[in-house]
């Protein structure tokens, strides 16, 4: 590292002091370094002498340039937001990342944030500017991409601020849109899945019901093999997912890889299952895959013996049968989010988190969890119940037995306590309820003059 130690020169244009000095910054054509004469508007003439537009040149030297790294280029804010994103952010990232989640994020950088700034200096770049950008993607993107894109912008200035790029970070105290596009929060009814299942045949049928029954991710649901089957035990153990053509030996979170249990009468369903595969199998000439009865044999193939391609599925089977029954959408993560809908009157919350197999309860509760009409209706009426005693007005001691007709006002008088009444007077008189105490004692009271301006007061 060294420091620039350069004093530069001022001059008047116009009505103001500028400065000049050299610095090195990234030509875009050639993405190499190179030195440029840089000017700094300094102040109005009449405000300033020339040795004050001097003293302020130096400070703005020491802002701009601040620090050279080994490469010739001048940090604090000399270099363009591409490439610092290049050469500076993504390479600490990578190593953080899967191969397939490196592209998607890539990807989202590079359309939200990288084309948006691709050729302004870092130093140029305040807070205004982001929020702008944040507030436009918001008109035209999803919340989930919206949201995505200001963590990315909060990653990579808090990564210049660290490396010594920028003195500030602008997109610290960055603030979510308030008008975000709602996310797909479609879920279908028991009645509309069991008329899916119905329509299907034996393996698709097969499939589903494995995938409705244990909320299983599409990638998880097509790796499965005959060796992860544990037909005594009812149990099916994840050992590696698929995705985009390839077999990965992890998933998508550190609970993906487990075992979970299955119905009895659906591994009954997978045993009949395996059995009429492998009969299939061996009538086709051009199988290439293990068949049904090797271990290694994929639950689901596909034509030739390989694992099944989640997206063709989804487009072949799922699209399909969702225009057949006009249904609102179905998809994989419809399937996940309405079955950890309708499993709230299954199971305590904390079951449903070990099905969906979240790490967090948050994501099971707030993300895939969804609010129903009927199931508001229900929780509001069970407490009207509960406040009614018998549901309705009027059966009560103390009510009318006109429903709808308002109880008379009655004014606060005195009462005596149980310990005030003499044990012989308690005996004559049997317990009364409230009210009836009440209205005895101020009969009492309207014979005495007293009593009269008591109850008049």
């Amino acid at each position: 590292m060294g420091k620039s130690h350069q004093k530069g020169w001022v001059s008047i244009r116009g009505k103001k002091w500028y400065g000049y000095f050299r610095r090195t910054v990234i030509d875009p054509s050639t993405n190499q370094p190179k030195t440029v004469s840089t000017p700094v508007a300094l102040g109005l003439k009449s405000e300033m002498t020339k040795y004050e537009a001097r003293e302020q040149l130096e400070l703005e030297i020491k802002r701009l340039t601040g620090q050279i790294a080994e490469d010739g280029v001048v940090k604090n804010g000399s270099v363009t937001f591409e490439w610092f994103v290049r050469n500076r952010y993504l390479p600490l990232k990578e190593a953080d990342w899967k191969e397939e989640t490196a592209k998607t994020k890539k990807y989202l950088i590079q359309a939200d944030l990288v084309d948006a700034f691709k050729d302004v200096r870092l130093e140029n770049i305040d807070k205004l500017a982001l929020q702008t950008h944040l507030n436009q993607m918001a008109k035209t993107r999803s919340r989930d991409r919206v949201l995505q894109a200001r963590a990315y912008m909060r990653a990579i200035f808090a990564e210049a601020v660290e490396q010594d790029f920028l003195p500030k970070d602008p997109a610290r105290s960055i603030k979510v849109p308030t008008e975000l596009r709602e996310t797909d929060k479609t879920t279908l009814t028991w009645d509309q899945l069991r008329a899916a299942l119905s329509r299907l045949a034996l393996r698709d049928w097969i499939v589903l019901k494995l995938d409705m029954s244990n909320a299983l991710r599409p990638g998880e649901l097509f790796g499965l093999r005959w060796s992860c089957f544990d037909p005594e035990h009812c149990l099916i153990e994840i050992k590696e997912t698929v995705y985009k053509g390839k077999i990965r030996p992890w998933g998508k979170t550190k609970g993906s890889l487990t075992k979970i249990p299955i119905a009895a009468q659906l591994a009954e369903e997978l045993q009949a299952w395996r059995r009429q595969s492998w009969e299939e199998q061996q009538h086709k000439k051009n199988w290439q895959g293990p068949t049904a009865d090797s271990p290694e044999a994929f639950i689901f193939p596909g034509r030739n013996g390989g694992f099944i391609d989640s997206s063709n599925y989804r487009k072949r089977v799922l699209h399909k049968l969702a225009e057949d029954m006009r249904l609102p959408k179905l998809t994989f993560q419809v399937i996940r989010r309405t079955i950890a809908t309708l499993a709230k009157n299954k199971g305590h919350v904390k079951d449903i988190q070990g099905m969906m197999r979240h790490s967090r309860l948050a994501t099971t509760a707030e993300v895939y969890m969804q609010s129903l009409e009927d199931g508001v209706r229900s929780t509001v009426n069970s407490i009207y119940d509960e406040l009614s005693d018998t549901g309705t007005w009027g059966s009560g001691p103390t009510s009318t037995s006109r429903i709808g007709r308002r109880r008379p006002e009655q004014k606060s008088v005195p009462t005596h306590s149980a310990k005030e009444i003499p044990e012989a007077r308690r005996q004559d008189h049997p317990a009364k309820p409230a009210r009836g105490v009440v209205l005895e004692f101020a009969t009492r009271l309207r014979q005495s003059r007293g009593g009269r301006e008591l109850l008049n007061d």
